[in-house]
């Protein structure tokens, strides 16, 4: 797939990955229904009425890291495929 495929698929609701990353456990996925605890500690839901309340998350061996951002090369790739 491209990468405007895997876009697709995240939004149904699948989990895309790259055939070229290194680490084989690794894809992104799209997260919902986001939020934080402040430095306070309450919790607050990230909602913006513009752009609403989703972010892509990057899934690898350390854990989940929000706001996964594609580069040149991931935009470019045709290696994209759902991950199981």
């Amino acid at each position: 797939m491209n990468f405007g495929e895997a876009l697709e698929a995240l939004k149904s609701g699948k989990k895309v990955a790259r055939e070229g990353w290194n680490g084989k456990k690794q894809y992104i996925e799209l997260a919902t229904n986001i939020s934080y605890t402040r430095a306070g500690g309450n919790v607050v839901n990230c909602v913006h009425e513009a752009i609403g309340n989703k972010a892509i998350a990057f899934v690898g061996t350390s854990g989940v890291q929000m706001g996964w951002l594609a580069s040149q090369a991931d935009m470019l790739a045709e290696d994209w495929h759902i991950a199981e």
